[in-house]
């Protein structure tokens, strides 16, 4: 694996652009360049800083620069029978670990393991002011006071530019299976929440708009017993989670515009046409649909969640659900006590 620190570049580029007062574009990878509102300014590249800073195997935590590809990281880990718990998917060979953090996407096992943001255990960050800041450490109580580095993730690098992430890994586990039972979408939602009250090893649901598919993980002894218990047919696994966590299943082959729906797992099917696919218990929906976003999240509030464009819709607008006035006076505030200039990703979450 490369190693590179490119540190001190990168201050520099951020302090010419607060003396000059022009925005920064940050970017990895640029394979999520899709998601949140349209890029502007000039691109402050984070491939040139990565590689591993340290990695305690027996500690379980790795610390890794923002522009290590995920690949890389991912390898490293497996060839310690180790691995990033969250399932991050790539949407491209030259994700990285910045832009998997900056974006807090999380793979089919988030509802059984948690989201990334679950798994920072520290960052390091240039701010809008250009200082280097370091935020949390590498054991899991380690902040008193508010979690600036949870915060990073899902913020689209708006609050600052990060170089270096401290990350709690887990073991890889003993057995994995898939099943597959043919359902209805109701029944399907019925089915997934039924299980989430019971002891059985379930790391992953999918109901792709034909059939039902949980994943079973752990120990085989718990795995062979939950199979005998729940019946259901066998398939190749890591194929189809692979599909559905990189959006190359079948499904994800649309051309309109596709809604990420996050509602109560329990929540029966939405009065929404379109095709759709459940995860995660049923409680993260996709759907395509050329409803307005009004209408659509009308619907969608009215169910207690929130609707946000991910894919193929125009990124100029209201991506994400629109903010209360509470939590849009908190993300200005936020906003500018680490950017007081607003040189990082102006507008990429919000107009």
């Amino acid at each position: 694996m490369l190693d590179s620190d490119n540190t001190e570049n990168l201050v520099e580029q951020v302090n010419k652009a607060i003396q000059a007062r022009t925005p920064l574009n940050i970017i990895g990878g640029g394979s999520k360049l899709f998601y949140g509102r349209k890029p502007v300014g000039e691109v402050l590249s984070t491939r040139e800083h990565r590689g591993i800073v340290t990695y305690e195997p027996n500690e379980l935590v790795v610390t890794a620069r923002a522009g290590t590809p995920l690949a890389e990281l991912e390898k490293t880990l497996t060839e310690n029978a180790q691995m990033l718990a969250f399932e991050p998917p790539y949407f491209g060979p030259d994700a990285t670990l910045g832009g998997t953090i900056a974006c807090n996407f999380s793979g089919p096992r988030r509802p059984f393991a948690g989201a990334a943001r679950d798994f920072v255990l520290g960052t390091t960050i240039i701010n809008g002011r250009g200082e280097r800041l370091r935020f949390g450490g590498q054991v899991m109580k380690n902040v008193a006071g508010y979690d600036v580095s949870r915060l990073l993730a899902g913020s689209l690098g708006t609050l600052g530019v990060i170089l270096d992430v401290s990350l709690k890994v887990l073991p890889l586990p003993a057995k994995t299976l898939t099943l597959v039972f043919p359902h209805r979408i109701d029944r399907a939602i019925e089915q997934m929440n039924q299980w989430a009250g019971l002891p059985l090893p379930i790391s992953a649901t999918c109901y792709d708009g034909e059939a039902l598919y949980v994943r079973l993980e752990g120990a085989a002894s718990a795995v062979d017993a939950s199979r005998q218990k729940l019946g259901g047919e066998k398939v190749d696994g890591p194929e189809f989670w692979r599909s559905v966590r990189e959006h190359s299943h079948a499904f994800f082959h649309g051309d309109k515009p596709l809604w990420r729906i996050a509602v109560p797992p329990a929540t029966p099917p939405l009065a929404l046409k379109g095709p759709t696919l459940l995860e995660w218990n049923g409680a993260q929906r996709w759907l395509y649909s050329e409803l307005s976003p009004s209408s659509l999240r009308e619907v969608v509030s009215a169910a207690g969640g929130h609707a946000t464009l991910f894919q193929n819709g125009d990124q100029s607008g209201a991506v994400f659900h629109p903010l209360s006035k509470g939590l849009d006076a908190l993300h200005t505030r936020m906003k500018l006590a680490m950017d007081p200039n607003q040189v990082f990703n102006r507008g990429r979450m919000h107009p």
